[in-house]
């Protein structure tokens, strides 16, 4: 007979060992990737199911060598690159990410608002976006590390309704299975273009950066005690692993989603992740509508304090500026500053005539031209013996 108190602890117990890799990967599938998992369905079928086996291992190498880089230096990776590197290198990730990181926010809220505008119509999205911008500012703020990092965990479980909507609507298992593993290349300027806008948006350089910084942060709550071992290593490889699967298998749900719903529903075009929450009402219900709106929401509120977190990090280990989300607000001021400049800078975009869609065309760009040249540098870390 099963030992249910057994399955429960040990469940409980590999659930307490995730952190950091899981909400890497959960805030991987943000409203801006949604957005562009669900065009790269709409517009092309299945044909880009096979883009979820090709990117998880490429996703999941970078992010463990950014979080080896965290354990090993006790530093971010801008602390490692201000160091040990020409100086040069690193105010040009600076110049870069800055803008690149502020137009995603600047999306992700746009897209949480409007999303939560379709689920209450009568309240207009501006002000959905405001009441996100100030309950997650409040919370980075407010909470001490230990509570940020819980309920970013708890978060994740909202990406399991992208599990379930495709299962809302019939599915046809030989053709899913085809386009999954016999990758199918259209060359043309479109389909080129999705694929590279699935692959910038799944392996982001804000991501490298967050990876680092929160791996030292866990070391200063939960394991300063602990030296750095195969053990740890091991711990963290798993903990980057799972977050990838999941990010990997919402990003392939969405494509299946939208790839059969609103693919063979005759919707090609989805600019906007409200777009592709309203196709899917009358194509696949009400329910399937609903959660993927709901998800939409929670994505967001997951990814949101890690950019803001990611370019905080970045521009306080580039000027030595106290840092980190386990200090208090009066311990790191420049901290806490800068996530909020950046969340009110991404909030204003929507004042200012930049839209949401250019925003993710801009960052795309920004992102393909810093993404390169940063995983060289990570490389180059991760071989360097000092």
């Amino acid at each position: 007979m099963i030992n249910k108190k057994k399955i429960l602890t040990r469940l409980s117990e590999s659930w307490k060992k995730l952190g950091p890799g899981l909400v890497t990967g959960a805030s991987d599938d943000d409203p801006s990737g949604i957005a562009t998992y669900s065009q790269a369905g709409a517009a092309y079928g299945l044909s880009t199911l096979w883009t979820a086996i090709v990117a998880f291992p490429l996703m999941a190498s970078i992010q463990q060598m950014c979080a080896r880089i965290g354990l090993v230096t006790s530093q971010g990776l801008t602390g490692t690159l201000k160091k040990y590197y020409p100086k040069p290198i690193l105010y040009l990730m600076l110049i870069f990410s800055f803008p690149a990181i502020i137009l995603n926010i600047g999306a992700n809220i746009a897209g949480m608002g409007a999303v939560g505008n379709l689920l209450f119509p009568a309240i207009d999205a501006t002000y959905f976006s405001i009441l996100f911008t100030i309950i997650l500012l409040g919370l980075i703020i407010y909470l001490p590390y230990q509570k940020i990092a819980s309920v970013l965990k708890y978060l994740c479980i909202v990406l399991l309704v992208y599990f379930i909507v495709p299962f809302l609507y019939k599915q046809d298992l030989i053709e899913i299975l085809k386009a999954t593993f016999i990758p199918t290349v259209k060359f043309d300027k479109d389909f080129i273009a999705i694929i590279v806008g699935i692959l910038g948006t799944t392996i982001s350089p804000y991501l490298f950066f967050w990876q680092a910084s929160v791996e030292v942060e866990e070391m200063k709550d939960k394991r300063k005690h602990l030296i750095v071992n195969k053990k740890l290593i091991h711990e963290m490889n798993q903990d980057v692993d799972f977050g990838m699967t999941v990010s990997g298998f919402v990003m392939y749900f969405i494509i299946l989603t939208t790839g059969t719903v609103l693919f063979k529903g005759g919707i090609h075009q989805i600019d906007t992740v409200e777009q592709a929450a309203m196709a899917l009402k009358p194509l696949a219900g009400n329910l399937a509508y609903l959660l993927f709106a709901i998800g939409v929401i929670g994505t967001g509120l997951i990814a949101i304090p890690v950019l803001s977190g990611s370019i905080s990090y970045i521009i306080t280990e580039t000027f030595g500026w106290e840092q980190g989300l386990d200090k208090k607000f009066h311990e790191a001021k420049a901290f806490y500053v800068v996530i909020g400049i950046s969340l009110i800078l991404g909030l204003s975009l929507n004042y200012i005539g930049i839209t949401p869609i250019q925003s993710l065309i801009y960052t795309a760009i920004l992102y393909g031209l810093t993404a390169p040249v940063l995983i060289a540098m990570i490389l180059h870390i991760s071989n360097n013996k000092k």
